[in-house]
């Protein structure tokens, strides 16, 4: 067995805060685990985590790399050899650095180097997030030793023997939000007593939510209620003229999430993993708002298994006009809706989600 000092290990998540941020939650747990361990981040080049990842103290490398468009475009005709050049720097990278793990969070990247790791025969690990993997995560699971799942009912989709429930990673903090909501009403000047709304679209933002927070301001205002509203980086400019009008609050970016869900009495989220699994932590009620424009819907089957347990309420797009006022305005008027749901979603919280999944990479250097 190797020392410990002389482990290495190549971690891959990116495209969204939610494949990054687990990625650097469990890079964060085996540094303290194996202090003296080098590590690599392998992202997709002109993508968040290339900026993310150096902030958390981290060396990234970037592949030439991007999704399959839906519909016929001039970046599909490129796609074939964005995967081609993807492959063969993913290669030279493992070559190279020649770990003795590979971890893929999911992204774009994932999938060149978990490939590339399996063909350089390092033992590798998938952290699937979503209750519905996507194709690659699906093709690759063949090649690789542990896949670490948030939900039950995978072996559908990956081989019974290698799948771990662990949850998904989540950020520090977020275990004490309850002995917060004093601290995090002063931190956004909130009224105290008056209910708080918080609205997330994700890392980039989510056009839809965005619409129609906008849209229904004035009938959040007769509401009583005050709003963070985290627009997203793709829509600040746009909407940052709503700020501090009708108690209302615009923000790019929460940099102290844990404050701002102290601060909520009801959430208004899309459906992405991450997403999810710190929404069960906090405990709060919530409505999702699913992005339907995601790999095989699997924010709806996300948000779904969650409601499906009466944990959340949920509102597709195409039914926002119709139901939003409706839904906010009976949950807002129902305190015993609002804790039943709050309850039953902390129920659904795996809270040690990044210590197990490091456990099982331990595992996997140790057999190394």
């Amino acid at each position: 067995m190797k020392n410990n000092k002389t482990y290495k290990i190549i971690l891959s998540g990116g495209g969204t805060g939610g494949h990054i941020y687990p990625a650097i939650a469990i890079a964060n747990e085996l540094k303290s685990r194996f202090p003296d361990a080098e590590f690599l981040f392998v992202g997709a080049n002109d993508r968040m985590e290339m900026e993310k990842v150096p902030q958390a103290g981290y060396a990234i490398k970037g592949l030439w790399i991007a999704g399959l468009q839906r519909k016929l475009t001039a970046k599909n005709l490129m796609f074939p050899f964005k995967l081609l050049s993807s492959l063969w720097t993913a290669r030279n990278i493992v070559k190279s650095f020649n770990p003795d793990v590979v971890i893929g969070t999911g992204g774009y990247a994932s999938g060149p180097l978990l490939y590339a790791a399996a063909l350089g025969k390092v033992p590798s690990l998938i952290q699937e997030q979503n209750s519905y993997p996507g194709i690659t995560n699906k093709l690759l699971s063949k090649k690789v030793q542990k896949i670490c799942v948030a939900y039950d009912g995978l072996e559908r989709f990956f081989p019974k023997d290698k799948i771990i429930k662990t949850g998904n990673p989540v950020r520090k903090g977020l275990l004490e939000v309850d002995n917060k909501t004093v601290e995090a009403k002063n931190f956004f000047n909130l009224k105290h007593g008056k209910y708080t709304l918080l609205v997330l679209g994700g890392s980039l933002g989510a056009r839809r939510v965005n619409e129609l927070i906008e849209k229904e301001l004035d009938f959040l205002d007769t509401q009583n209620v005050q709003v963070i509203w985290q627009c997203g980086k793709l829509y600040y400019q746009q909407y940052k003229i709503y700020n501090n009008t009708n108690n209302v609050q615009v923000h790019e970016f929460l940099n102290n999430m844990d404050l701002a869900y102290a601060a909520a009495d009801i959430v208004i989220s899309r459906a992405g993993a991450s997403s999810v699994s710190e929404l069960c932590i906090v405990g709060k009620p919530v409505i999702f708002i699913p992005s339907p424009n995601v790999a095989e819907d699997h924010q709806t089957k996300n948000a779904m298994a969650v409601v499906d347990k009466n944990a959340a309420l949920i509102i597709n797009e195409n039914e926002l006009d119709v139901d939003f006022e409706n839904v906010f305005s009976k949950l807002i008027a129902s305190p015993d809706k609002q804790k039943e749901l709050g309850a039953n979603i902390k129920k659904l919280a795996l809270v040690n989600a990044t210590n197990d999944i490091v456990d099982e990479v331990e595992k996997l250097l140790k057999s190394n």
